[in-house]
């Protein structure tokens, strides 16, 4: 099949599960014989641009806020979008604080949802036509239900359905002002009657996604995410160094400063001198203040040495990351529709601690390789993580477990397959039409 991936990027500046999903899947997709073409919207997938090298970024971050603030900037030359668009301009925006921000970008998700009717409506020509020109489809899939607002132009214009992923699109309409979200959710439920499926990443997302965006059961079908178990370097959990580990943006929402609080109390207690706290994942500008309290609390308790960093978490990076933690916690402070960073986890032998919110009981139920614990707090993190790494044959059988069950429940290959059977149902079904 011909299959075209719209995906909005993070910049590579911080650990973009989302990103990470669909880059996996392309390459799953590509490895079964399949023909699949990234189309980046806002910023750039990744740091390195590596896999989008000839193809345009549409709706770029800065022209986009700037045509949608300053109704001016909608006239403006076409070389002057190109200098907004720029590679050096593109990496300045994905570092600038509220480059992935919700708050202040009320009018601008409801007109991107408003799509062909919306500020940005030239824009959304201009990526059609693109695709009409460059590509021939046989069926286009949107990386988020934030993008809906899309798919009514590409279904007339190119003429092949269109499917759309869930995940986490609650975390940003939550965290829009109050008085916009009741109009943005019924402008994606709205919305939803131009797409021919909805794919949840988890069962307990499928269900959240139903009630927010009131579909009907028939429209969501729930394909987990997967990874290929062979990209990862397993090394069991007991030949490993007892530090705990933290992959992901380091921000408040995902619960960084809890693990920070939950070190603290661990490095009090006898028993653990030898553990230290790695964290990686990256940051926006809006975290910066918030990275350097914890790093403040680190250095009032004397923790400095016992306390690392990583800026890099793309390839070689993550893996020589994950060869150096015994386990792995991100507490995500809403919980999460599912958490990609699991998966790489447990392939690569590392047990994951996860509280009991959203997905995270789903995905550590079904691999094996998880302790879900409850209430979310650093006290009993810290306790959780001290009884796990005091039971050596406990670790150990997570660390064995949790590879085994991502092998044979989340194998990237096995719902690529799943993918394609809700492809070719899609292109039949609409033949029939």
């Amino acid at each position: 099949m011909n299959i075209i991936q719209i995906i909005p990027g993070s910049g590579g500046s911080f650990y973009c599960g989302n990103c990470l999903r669909d880059s996996k899947y392309f390459n799953a997709l590509r490895a079964e014989g399949h023909q699949v073409t990234k189309i980046p919207m806002y910023l750039p997938l990744f740091a390195d641009e590596h896999d989008i090298s000839d193809v345009p970024i549409f709706y770029g971050a800065i022209s986009t806020y700037l045509k949608q603030v300053f109704p001016v900037f909608r006239k403006a030359p076409k070389w002057f979008d190109n200098l907004l668009n720029s590679k050096p301009m593109m990496k300045l925006a994905a570092s600038m604080a509220g480059s992935t921000r919700a708050s202040g970008l009320e009018d601008m998700t409801i007109s991107m949802l408003l799509g062909e009717q919306g500020k940005q409506k030239e824009e959304l020509e201009h990526m059609v036509s693109w695709i009409a020109e460059h590509c021939k489809p046989d069926i286009i899939h949107l990386s988020n239900a934030l993008l809906l607002g899309l798919a009514k132009r590409l279904k007339e214009k190119i003429g092949v359905p269109v499917v759309c992923s869930l995940q986490d699109e609650d975390v940003w309409v939550d965290a829009v002002h109050p008085t916009f979200r009741e109009k943005i959710w019924n402008l994606m439920h709205t919305r939803s009657e131009d797409v021919d499926m909805l794919v949840a990443v988890s069962d307990f997302f499928a269900e959240k996604m139903k009630k927010s965006m009131k579909l009907p059961e028939e429209k969501v079908q729930t394909i987990h995410l997967g990874v290929e178990v062979n990209d990862y370097t397993f090394i069991s959990a007991s030949k490993k160094p007892r530090n705990v580990g933290y992959i992901s943006r380091m921000c408040y929402e995902n619960g960084f400063d809890i693990v920070v609080d939950a070190f603290i109390e661990l490095k009090k207690q006898p028993g653990f001198e030898d553990v230290k706290l790695m964290a990686t994942g990256g940051s926006t500008g809006d975290d910066s203040k918030f990275i350097k309290e914890q790093k403040r609390k680190i250095k009032k308790n004397n923790l400095n040495d016992f306390f690392e960093i990583l800026p890099e978490f793309e390839d070689e990076a993550v893996h020589e990351f994950f060869k150096n933690v015994a386990l792995i916690s991100v507490p995500v402070r809403i919980g999460e529709a599912f958490g990609i960073y699991l998966l790489e986890s447990m392939a690569s032998g590392v047990p994951v601690v996860q509280p009991a919110l959203g997905a995270f009981p789903e995905i550590a139920e079904l691999a094996g390789g998880g302790i879900i614990y409850q209430p979310n707090t650093p006290e009993k993190l810290s306790e959780t993580w001290a009884k796990l790494l005091s039971d050596s044959e406990k670790l150990e059988q997570l660390s064995q477990a949790g590879y085994s069950g991502v092998k044979e429940k989340f194998n990237i290959q096995n719902h690529a397959e799943e993918i394609i059977t809700l492809y070719k149902s899609c292109v039949q079904y609409g033949q029939r039409q």
